[in-house]
């Protein structure tokens, strides 16, 4: 079937794209119309459905009981203005900005949101940077850099040790839940009591797109995590570039589903503002893409059905095999459903299929699916798909306001962009920013890319791999990194959801496969029963591991093209490590700095070594 083949109707540009070429090699590549006007700070349109539409609800969560939590616009817009007016009397400013430690939630939601229409900054912080591991010297690091003038958490009993560790007793806390023993705090239901001053909305109105509406960190594997500076006319350029693109907005308020957290930029600004700027309603999900946290996620789908959906592909994998099972669940899914959106990581070929199918079964046409690139230095809307395509990986193209310039370097294509949503650099850190753009002021993402139809920029394109990532066998050929992880997971048939390649210096390339734990199962009988270390270990699962990476290297033409040797992964990635981030993204080059034992057995062979036959396959050891 043809990929424009009973598709859902769905509202989407129609970009028009012109390309520069240069001599050097490089071009520039950009969309013809101009990109519309947006106000000068993102709570003009708070302010504006709080007028229009004051009953509708704009955020909620699940409460002690199981029931919605629900605040509505004029809710919303009476609580920042509250909570505004208390951080401006404990003397927040730029320089002292709101440090938030908390998940998802409606308190941590509204608390940003206050600091933003006062004009002082807030920073959330990755939970597991004060929950998981000793020291939290990555917390203390951000505490530097950003300086505090005051430290919201939720559920503080979970922080409190951080908070301790981390922050002097004269950095005034405001605790939704929890105490800290030893220090006072202020409590959330006496900040949202405070009247408003009439300095609040004075502040409000002097906000302007230079001021800076937050800071979102890096996931610092290789160092400090640095401080992101996000403006407010990054935020709202970006969220006329998203509705230029996702123009069925318009048409309805978007109601969405939505689990990853605030601290990325995915979340914390694509969908957080998605849901603001159009008026629509965000349910937030407590749970995650985890064989626990998946079931959270399923209650939730069940009771509310999406218009907009955004994933990993992980989660999408379980989400898929859930449906697969419950029809309810999948007709609750796709009932309202506009797109699908992925992110994080490649999307495997049978996940992509599965949903189109398991669409096509629930409605009798197919769902629009689509992916983009973009970071946090970008706000994160840079460029995106809506072109129904076969397989997935599409990327698109840079969306409306934005340059991009493709650089030759390497043998590839390195991508740069320049815009109304790119950062001005990150805080305090004028040497990082310098090193961040090129002598035309282009922002450097690090990653590569490649047209999906060569010759024709408008078709898209796929990406190519952390040009960081890469690396040179020992006979001199580069490896690309991010094609080989797009390749492997493609070819294992959903046994594994991400994998670590190998082999710098060494004469062949090697992979440290993630197992998909319920997929795997199915191999053993019994499985169910067994432990990790148990359960990938057996014969039946070496051999059909084995068996699939011997058909991928069949079809490889050299050693920068064939995976040569495999090990799962028993031991879960570490978020205090930064070995992965807790939207589930997979950092290559902290996972090899902190497992080298385990890339040393993959060469040296061992128990659960699998290699690679063209013939035949063999189990290492």
């Amino acid at each position: 079937m043809s990929s424009m083949e009973k598709m859902r109707p769905v509202r989407v540009w129609e970009p028009r794209i012109r390309v520069e070429e240069r001599a050097d090699g490089s071009s520039l590549i950009w969309q013809e119309d101009p990109l519309g006007d947006y106000p000068d700070r993102l709570s003009d349109r708070i302010h504006h459905w709080a007028a229009t539409a004051p009953t509708r609800v704009w955020m909620a969560e699940r409460g002690p009981g199981g029931h919605w939590i629900k605040v509505t616009y004029a809710d919303l817009l009476d609580q920042m203005r509250r909570v505004g007016s208390f951080l401006l009397q404990q003397g927040l400013s730029l320089e002292r900005p709101l440090l938030i430690l908390s998940e998802n939630s409606l308190d941590h939601a509204v608390a940003a949101l206050a600091a933003q229409y006062v004009g002082v900054p807030s920073a959330a912080v990755a939970p597991a940077y004060s929950l998981i591991g000793a020291g939290h010297g990555k917390l203390r690091d951000i505490a530097e850099q950003v300086t505090p003038g005051a430290v919201f958490a939720k559920h503080a009993d979970r922080f409190a040790p951080a908070i301790r560790d981390v922050f002097a007793p004269e950095v005034p806390l405001i605790l939704s839940g929890g105490a800290v023993a030893g220090r006072e705090a202020h409590r959330w239901e006496d900040v949202l009591a405070t009247p408003v001053d009439a300095a609040a909305d004075a502040a409000n109105r002097a906000t302007g797109p230079e001021t800076v509406a937050k800071f979102l960190f890096t996931s610092g594997t290789t160092g400090s995590p640095k401080a992101v500076i996000l403006t407010q006319r990054m935020l709202c350029a970006n969220m006329v570039q998203v509705l230029d693109c996702y123009r069925f907005l318009e048409d309805e308020p978007p109601v969405l589903v939505d689990w990853a957290p605030w601290n990325h930029v995915a979340a914390g600004n694509k969908v957080f503002n998605l849901t603001l700027w159009n008026g629509g309603t965000y349910y937030i999900d407590a749970g995650k893409p985890t064989p626990e946290g998946m079931q959270e996620t399923i209650r939730n789908l069940r009771e509310v059905s999406p218009t907009w959906y955004f994933n990993v592909p992980v989660g999408y994998e379980m989400l898929c095999e859930a449906m697969e099972q419950d029809a309810e669940l999948r007709d609750s899914f796709y009932r309202d459903l506009r797109m699908i959106v992925y992110a994080g990581a490649g999307m495997a070929s049978h996940t992509w299929h599965h949903l189109l199918e398991l669409s096509e079964r629930s409605t009798g046409a197919r769902t629009l699916m689509g992916s983009g690139l973009g970071s946090t230095e970008t706000a994160p809307f840079a460029m995106f798909c809506t072109e129904p395509q076969e397989e997935p990986g599409n990327c698109g193209v840079p969306v409306r306001g934005m340059t991009m310039k493709l650089v030759p370097t390497g043998g590839k294509l390195e991508v740069r962009f320049k815009g109304p949503n790119i950062t001005p650099g990150y805080w305090r850190r004028p040497d990082l920013t310098a090193k961040a753009f090129d002598e035309e002021g282009f922002y450097n993402m690090g990653d590569a890319m490649r047209p999906a139809v060569p010759g024709d920029p408008a078709r898209g394109f796929v990406f190519d791999g952390r040009t960081a990532e890469n690396f040179k066998l020992q006979t001199g050929t580069w490896v690309a990194v991010g094609a080989m992880r797009a390749q492997l997971v493609d070819a294992m048939e959903g046994l594994i959801r991400d994998a670590v390649i190998t082999g710098e210096n060494q004469m062949e390339m090697g992979a440290l496969m993630l197992p998909v734990r319920p997929r795997i199962e199915r191999l053993v009988e019994g499985g169910a029963a067994l432990s990790d270390a148990e359960l990938y270990a057996r014969p039946e699962v070496e051999a059909r591991l084995a068996a699939l990476l011997s058909q991928l290297a069949e079809g490889a033409t050299g050693s920068s093209n064939r995976i040569a040797r495999a090990l799962l992964l028993v031991a879960p990635l570490d978020l205090a490590k930064g070995e992965v981030t807790d939207k589930g993204s997979v950092n290559q080059r902290a996972v090899l700095a902190h497992r080298g034992d385990l890339v040393a057995r993959l060469y040296e062979g061992g128990p659960g070594v699998i290699l690679a036959r063209k013939a035949e396959t063999q189990r290492a050891g």
